[in-house]
């Protein structure tokens, strides 16, 4: 544990976020500096809580306590060394994780939870900032070969651990630049894409084979496959849910990840001919979660004359509601650094319809819902309520429906589950031989923790087939003595 009284004298405290006049002239991550006295006070506030549950909470297993204690103690190495144990980047989850585990902090019975992910992240930065993380390529081959597809976090991961058993690994990426939604969909003031080449420069130096720009099934056909010994389906849940209501067919309505997608290429200095743009515009965004803040904030760079963002459901309170108990992930509401930047936010509101004018939107129609209690619940637009508002660019950001139907699905066969998700036993394994699948692929849209996790699991069942046993990770990492 960290210091003894440590959580009785030290209050929580995070990085505070650079000045919003600032921050948004630029797509550079959003958290200011944090000095180091401060992040070790933090990491003092761990408790000797018995049973830890910050482990469970956590889709990886992290050895929570062990590397916060370290970290007060300034053995940052060590520190380093147990945290790579049981997440393979740390980097991307101390950045983009919503922190159950934080959620499930025995201290939050009573106080503010201990500041685990910032914690997170500052051990990786320190590992990487002294030489610590080193390409580790395998000491031995073992002649077998995989393939993974799609290089997202679940595709990273799974490729990283085959790799390390000794397995040559090739990662397909339809896209020109790996990465996935961490490249392509997660903004630049969240995740900066330097954290990310800086890990796949190291990925490459470990022999792990990147294809980009190679589409299994359109422009690479499925049949390159046959001669790898196992194929790893790790392509995401990328197809969108959609609105369809009068007037989706108006110019000016699309989904979050085209304007995403398109901002993230021009930061990348790759700019489209014919780009989404909110600047002088009247903005609406269709979605209360991550994407939809996510798509705030970019609009807010942008330039836009004003941002409204509309859920569906009711506002949650800011409490831990009664029947989400400790140590559950509690339904409240929470605020993104985009939201403080400048959005008016409404619950409780249905889109009716969009007009227009010369094809192109030009205001959306919505209704105020009623939550009818049942399972699952109507939501039944409230006679009256109708009201009308300005749209010059409508962003959807309503999730994702599971993955994209694609050529490649079909022509290896694998079976769908009623989600629509690919199928797949308890061993991550699909009704096709040596057909696995993982992450947001798998399981449906989640959390980029709960893909590493995926791709880990994938892993160890991929190798145990391909070699009858397997010495690869389970959930918690290896049996390591306790500090």
């Amino acid at each position: 544990m960290g210091k003894i009284t440590g959580f009785k004298e030290i209050p929580r405290e995070t990085p505070k976020s650079r000045p919003v006049a600032e921050r948004i002239r630029d797509f550079r991550e959003t958290p200011a500096d944090f000095p180091e006295d401060k992040l070790r006070q933090q990491a003092a506030r761990c408790m000797d809580c018995g049973v830890p549950f910050c482990h469970s909470a956590c889709p990886l297993g992290n050895f929570i306590p062990d590397w916060n204690d370290l970290a007060y103690k300034n053995r940052w190495r060590e520190a380093y060394e147990r945290l790579a144990a049981t997440n393979n980047f740390p980097e991307f989850t101390g950045r983009l994780c919503p922190a159950p585990c934080e959620e499930a902090c025995v201290l939050g019975l009573y106080d503010a939870a201990v500041t685990n992910e910032q914690i997170e992240k500052t051990i990786i930065e320190k590992a990487f900032a002294n030489g610590w993380v080193v390409p580790e390529p395998p000491t031995q081959r073992t002649g077998k070969k995989v393939a993974v597809v799609g290089s997202g976090p679940a595709g990273l991961a799974c490729a990283q651990q085959l790799n390390r058993a000794g397995h040559s690994v090739t990662v397909y990426e339809r896209a020109d630049h790996a990465g996935g939604l961490l490249r392509y969909g997660i903004p630049d003031f969240k995740l900066e894409k330097a954290v990310l080449d800086r890990r796949l420069r190291l990925l490459e130096q470990e022999g792990i084979v990147f294809r980009t720009g190679a589409w299994l099934g359109r422009n690479v056909p499925a049949a390159e496959l046959q001669p790898y010994d196992a194929v790893v389906l790790c392509g995401g849940a990328t197809q969108p849910r959609d609105l369809n209501v009068p007037g989706r067919e108006l110019d000016g309505i699309h989904f979050a990840m085209e304007f995403l997608q398109q901002q993230n290429q021009a930061v990348a200095g790759q700019p489209p001919a014919q780009a989404i743009s909110a600047r002088d515009k009247h903005v609406i965004v269709i979605g209360g979660g991550d994407t939809g803040s996510d798509c705030i904030g970019t609009a807010r760079r942008q330039g836009a004359r004003s941002i409204t963002n509309f859920e569906l459901f009711p506002m949650p309170g800011k409490h831990r509601p009664a029947h989400q108990p400790w140590p559950y992930w509690p339904m409240r509401l929470r605020s993104s650094s985009s939201h403080e930047e400048g959005a008016d936010r409404f619950w409780c509101i249905a889109t009716q319809r969009f007009n227009g004018a010369e094809g192109r939107v030009r205001s959306l129609t919505t209704a105020t819902v009623e939550v009818i209690a049942g399972r699952p619940p109507e939501l039944r637009p409230v006679p009256g309520t109708e009201h009308e508002w300005l749209a010059d660019l409508v962003l959807l950001a309503l999730g994702f429906t599971g993955p994209e139907p694609n050529l490649l699905l079909q022509q290896l066969g694998v079976a769908l589950d009623p989600a629509g998700n690919v199928k797949t036993d308890g061993q991550y394994r699909t009704n096709r031989p040596n057909v696995f699948a993982a992450g947001d692929m798998r399981r449906g849209q989640s959390l980029v923790v709960w893909a590493i996790s995926e791709g880990r699991e994938a892993a160890r069942a991929v190798d145990a087939q391909l070699m009858g046993k397997t010495s690869l990770p389970t959930k918690g990492g290896p049996d390591l003595p306790r500090i």
